[in-house]
């Protein structure tokens, strides 16, 4: 199965996300009896066909290991790699293919800049500043590097609203700063943060700058050279990918400079009892075999998405949001938390009458999938004094025919528990 080729801007159709609907096998089922509503995209997005089509027919036609073969399996199987890599390539705007990492995720690509980059950098006294709307990927990480070099991790505060403003950013930036990690959007919340903005200001401290794009891929523009960042992480399956692939941008200066995060086959040119001689970027951070048939698949998510005019869906999703917004704000009882303007695609709220754990259970037997609990991002929480959110969250499929069925299981829980 060959790939189709991407849709120039002006061929596009205009987004019909009734039409849309009918590539999501996952959509067209009953759950409790009753349609299937998803509202969980932000914990993984549902794939549609042409990608499910994509990873089968690796499996069925290409099954062989890349680089490292003759035969034609093999030799298709690495096209067809290598093809995935340039289309994430185009998709980030990134100057080239050896600036595109694959890796298992946005965790692990997070993980091999703590370990490969910041770990060699950082000396006692120096600081890692993240912010408090961090998933926990985004913190981790940098707790683990600061433990290992003596460095400490600083932390900018958001207001009640969940934003993060340049004035209390600017505060916790310093001449000590080595190394800035902000998510794009935060996954509990919804906030976009003003990346390119506070990038600058990092640079100009002289910090390096890795921005946490798992929940922006599939609803903002995303463009690395224009945010100028040095590292940009996002996962495969929130981009309507499979799960186990991801992908970790970096500018190519930096990449060259940094050591292997991990060692075995493929990553290396040569290799004595003496002496290994490592591979050329992207593949010295490529270890083993890697997830093939995920990273193809990745390549058919992003020819899918990329299908649609990318403007016209944003337009889509946010049309849906303020509608969902202003549904649950009518709700008695009901509480949004996270109400920073400009948010995307995640609603979080309470109910005075139930925890959010049984909300998700009476929700979930009317048919409608939301996420309950603290959407690993315990800070966050924390800061709103509370143990845990419902969140609904939102992909290019969804409608306001979701929304007014999130609504009416919602009034569900009111009679049950109010």
């Amino acid at each position: 199965m060959t790939s189709p080729s991407p849709v120039t801007a002006d061929a596009r159709p205009a987004f019909d996300v009734h039409r849309a609907r009918e590539d999501f096998p996952a959509l067209h089922q009953l759950v409790h009896g009753k349609p299937l509503v998803y509202l969980d995209s932000a914990a993984t997005s549902l794939k549609p066909r042409a990608v499910i089509d994509a990873v089968e027919d690796v499996y069925a036609r290409d099954c062989a290991n890349i680089h490292r073969a003759v035969h034609l399996l093999s030799q298709r199987a690495t096209a067809r790699y290598e093809e995935a890599r340039d289309k994430v390539r185009a998709f980030l705007n990134a100057k080239s293919n050896a600036e595109v990492i694959f890796t298992r995720g946005t965790t692990e690509a997070i993980n091999l800049v703590a370990q490969s980059f910041a770990r060699g950098l950082l000396r006692e006294g120096d600081e890692v500043l993240v912010t408090e709307l961090e998933h926990h990927s985004n913190i981790v990480p940098w707790q683990i590097v600061c433990q290992q070099t003596g460095a400490k991790l600083v932390v900018t505060p958001m207001t009640d609203r969940g934003e993060v403003l340049r004035e209390a950013f600017e505060d916790k930036l310093s001449d000590r700063t080595k190394i800035v990690a902000l998510a794009h959007v935060s996954n509990a919340l919804g906030t976009v943060l003003p990346v390119r903005e506070l990038s600058e200001l990092a640079h100009a401290r002289g910090a390096a700058v890795l921005l946490d794009g798992a929940q922006a891929v599939s609803h903002v523009e995303v463009d690395v050279r224009a945010l100028d960042c040095d590292f940009y992480a996002f996962s495969g399956h929130k981009l309507y990918g499979p799960t186990g692939i991801g992908v970790l941008y970096g500018k190519e200066r930096l990449l060259e400079q940094m050591p292997p995060y991990q060692g075995g086959g493929d990553m290396i040119r040569s290799v004595t009892f003496e002496e290994t001689i490592y591979n050329d970027l992207p593949y010295k951070f490529e270890a083993g075999t890697p997830p093939i048939a995920s990273a193809i698949g990745l390549g058919a998510a992003i020819d899918y998405y990329r299908g649609f005019d990318q403007a016209a869906v944003h337009a889509h999703e946010r049309a849906v949001l303020q509608y969902a917004t202003n549904a649950l704000e009518s709700i008695p009882g009901v509480r949004l938390i996270g109400t920073a303007p400009g948010k995307v695609a995640a609603l979080s709220f309470l109910m005075d009458a139930a925890h959010p754990h049984d909300v998700g259970t009476i929700v979930d037997s009317e048919g409608v999938a939301i996420r309950t609990g603290h959407h690993c991002a315990q800070p966050v929480m924390e800061h709103f004094g509370v143990a845990a959110t419902a969140r609904a969250s939102l992909g290019l499929y969804n409608t306001t025919d979701d929304i007014d069925a999130l609504v009416r299981s919602l009034y569900k829980v009111e009679e049950l528990f109010g």
